[in-house]
């Protein structure tokens, strides 16, 4: 069944390139179209355009369909082009008449609008569930071992000291950056699109205002076209969201692979985390993060690969936007697997304490030596000068008594002002 069926036939091959994965995609908003078309119906009953008996048997048929989809088995069959179709034919089926009604006053463009802002809402909600519960294990790691030194590194070069404290805490509070992406995202998905129609509104009687009351929405895509244009940007809002959270975790993937290496040998996990070789023995490879990373760099791609599909578009509708889903759909799975696996996995994460003790580390300390000099009288460039040359000539003796107090630093994590920071992102 197609909405735009006419009577005449498709080619097989022509609607085998057309439908493409939606399919297999849509029963992702299977529900949200469902939410759309009970909202939809209950404002064409509102203005006239379906009766009261009407209204309640679409109610209960869609309400029907709300429970197979929860759970699990509604399907879309191949004789369906999309969700849409799949559950117009159902209400034809059971209503008659009543069922050929539902179409009234929208058209398929703003259906699928409706059901991507919708779903939209809810994955970031989902996602940002999951990035709190990642910030609250990095921050009680941060609390944990906030004692316990780590080398610093700038060009990959040891450089100064740090902490795990410090390094479990900094990747607490760029999640809360994270969020603010997701906000930005979020306010553009709490847009009310319905209305609409195929993007030029509709000659109907409609009371937008009422459906966007009845699906929750904080406002309303005022300007018909302006709402159809939000096609792309409701996604490539998302994946810039998506993406910034995925260079978190990317880096975060990146550290650990690092650390876990025997030449650094800064933390390691149990075996049952780990993967093994087909012929070391040795070996705990570090597989997990490897492809979190890998995912993620992905995922920092999607961006791209939305914009690239939707720059050169004019305004009005265009075939091309349905590509979009077969990107981003998956790509939020990958990401909330991602979130999920890393929290997993930092649960039994194992600390090596006192690694500045040894001696390979003692220039980390440059920096302390040169500011006791300092508050000791001497000049900062007199300062750095002399112990430059005591390294040269083997002078230099490390102050491995660090005192940092400042707010940020080693001393002072500020993970209670990170909470409180990370809390206000969330309210939004």
């Amino acid at each position: 069944m197609k909405l735009w069926d006419k009577g005449t036939n498709t080619e097989t091959i022509i609607e085998q390139f057309t439908v493409g994965n939606d399919r297999v995609l849509d029963i992702q908003l299977a529900k949200y179209d469902v939410l759309g078309s009970l909202a939809h119906a209950a404002m064409l009953n509102s203005v006239g355009l379906i009766q009261e008996d009407e209204l309640q048997g679409i109610e209960h048929e869609l309400r029907l369909l709300l429970e197979e989809i929860e759970q699990g088995t509604f399907t879309i069959e191949e004789s369906f082009e999309d969700v849409h179709s799949k559950v117009e034919y159902i209400l034809t089926e059971k209503l008659g008449e009543a069922g050929k009604k539902i179409h009234t006053a929208r058209s398929r463009n703003d259906q699928v609008l409706v059901d991507l802002h919708l779903f939209a809402k809810d994955e970031i909600e989902e996602i940002k569930v999951l990035t709190k519960s990642l910030f609250d294990r990095l921050i009680a790691l941060s609390e944990q071992h906030k004692n316990e030194l780590l080398p610093g590194y700038t060009h990959l070069q040891v450089a100064m000291p740090s902490s795990f404290g410090l390094w479990f805490g900094a990747y607490a509070e760029s999640l809360v950056d994270d969020v603010y992406f997701l906000n930005a995202a979020y306010h553009i998905a709490d847009q009310n699109p319905l209305g609409s129609a195929a993007g030029y509104g509709s000659s109907f009687p409609i009371d937008r205002e009422q459906t966007t009351k009845l699906l929750k929405f904080k406002d309303l895509k005022y300007n018909s076209v302006a709402a159809q244009m939000s096609r792309g940007k409701l996604e490539r809002s998302l994946a810039f969201a998506m993406s910034s959270i995925a260079g978190t975790l990317s880096k975060l993937a990146m550290d650990v692979c690092l650390y876990m290496n025997q030449n650094f040998g800064f933390i390691t996990f149990p075996a049952e985390l780990t993967t093994g070789s087909s012929i070391m023995p040795h070996k705990k490879n570090p597989d997990v993060f490897e492809l979190v990373r890998a995912k993620c760099n992905k995922i920092q791609a999607l961006p791209t690969e939305l914009v690239v599909i939707t720059n050169n578009l004019p305004s009005g509708y265009h075939r091309d936007f349905q590509l979009l889903k077969e990107s981003l759909l998956p790509a939020i799975e990958a990401l909330k697997s991602c979130l999920f696996i890393t929290e997993y996995m930092l649960r039994s994460i194992i600390i090596n304490s006192n690694l500045l003790d040894h001696s390979k580390y003692d220039y980390l300390f440059s920096v302390e030596v040169l500011n006791d000099h300092v508050q000791q009288g001497m000049s900062f460039r007199d300062a750095y000068k002399q112990v430059g040359k005591d390294i040269e000539e083997g002078k230099y003796t490390p102050m491995k008594d660090v005192k940092h107090t400042h707010i940020g630093s080693i001393g002072n994590l500020a993970n209670d002002s990170i909470r409180l920071k990370m809390e206000d992102a969330l309210k939004v």
